[in-house]
């Protein structure tokens, strides 16, 4: 395996599991065998770092979303909330294919994005990925189009809250529910699960102010 991707490797998992404010450089290159001045050439700094981390899943999960969100604001039915949230679940668990424990991984690097406050990482997805996106609000207007751009900020933000909340603690959600109701939760069912409940809510009916 190459140096770069040893770092990638390293960086990945300890972002996921303690934040970015919350992981050195120092700790990364010690669980990747390198030393400070590998990371400095590879990367150039730990916010590159981050980036690169990101763009090795937002590349593989891109364009499968891009499809599937696509075919649903191109079609000529009227698509419900259900459905356009649901697009997300195969290329989401796509990921697994990319890297074991993938979807994992990636929602919990997601909501450390929000969690730890790193504005520029959501600028860095939000331009490099602008189609995705798009293509989304395109998909919740097509199916709601009562909606307003700023009632929809308000909804979408407050469902990215949601998924956040529900992914950066999913590992103890999964240890409740089989410690308290005998249940083995997969990540998969833990996706299936919240997608009804933000859907229900971007959906839920307008009220006048």
């Amino acid at each position: 395996m190459s140096t770069k991707n040893k770092i990638l490797d390293a960086a990945e998992l300890l972002f996921a599991d303690k934040g970015f404010n919350g992981t050195s450089l120092r700790e990364i290159t010690s669980s990747a065998g390198v030393n400070l001045a590998a990371v400095n050439y590879h990367f150039g700094s730990k916010k590159e770092l981050i980036k690169a981390v990101m763009s090795r899943y937002m590349n593989e999960l891109a364009p499968k979303l891009e499809l599937a969100l696509s075919v649903i604001v191109h079609g000529d039915d009227k698509p419900n909330l259900d459905e356009v949230f649901f697009a997300f679940v195969e290329p989401l668990l796509h990921l697994n294919e990319f890297k074991v424990n993938g979807t994992s991984i990636f929602l919990q690097l997601l909501g450390r994005g929000y969690t730890d406050s790193q504005g520029f990482l959501r600028w860095f997805l939000t331009t490099q990925y602008p189609n995705v996106f798009t293509h989304f609000t395109k998909a919740v207007h097509k199916a709601y189009p009562e909606l307003t751009t700023q009632e929809m900020f308000w909804r979408l933000h407050f469902t990215m809250g949601t998924i956040v909340f529900t992914m950066s603690s999913s590992d103890a959600l999964m240890d409740i529910s089989r410690n308290d109701f005998n249940n083995d939760v997969s990540i998969e069912t833990l996706i299936n699960k919240v997608i009804p409940y933000v859907a229900a809510g971007v959906g839920a009916p307008i009220i006048a102010e």
